[in-house]
């Protein structure tokens, strides 16, 4: 796949955790696991699309606005203000050391 990258992440909140979709892959792996009893019409559409762009006829740009508007159909999506940041302090050092 070229380039798969989206120019902004959109984030997925569920129940336990917020997920980040930033790439191509990860829609995909975001549709692989969105339950069966919940996939139409509309979820079949964009996972074409999605194979579409993978094999590059659909444009990256259009499959980040497509997987929004999905988002926000299903009431998923989460608001950037809403995701937590960490601000915790980060080390080099790894616990074998």
């Amino acid at each position: 796949m070229a380039n798969t990258l989206f120019d902004k992440p959109l984030f997925v909140k569920t129940s336990r955790y917020v997920q980040e979709l930033a790439s191509l892959e990860d829609v995909f792996d975001f549709l692989d696991e969105w339950p069966i009893n919940k996939r139409g019409d509309t979820y079949e559409v964009l996972s074409k699309a999605c194979r579409m762009a993978a094999q590059g006829i659909f444009p990256l740009p259009a499959i980040r606005e497509n997987v929004r508007r999905f988002l926000l159909k299903e009431r998923v999506l989460a608001n950037i203000e809403e995701v937590p940041l960490f601000t915790g302090r980060t080390t080099d050092r790894n616990l074998g050391s």
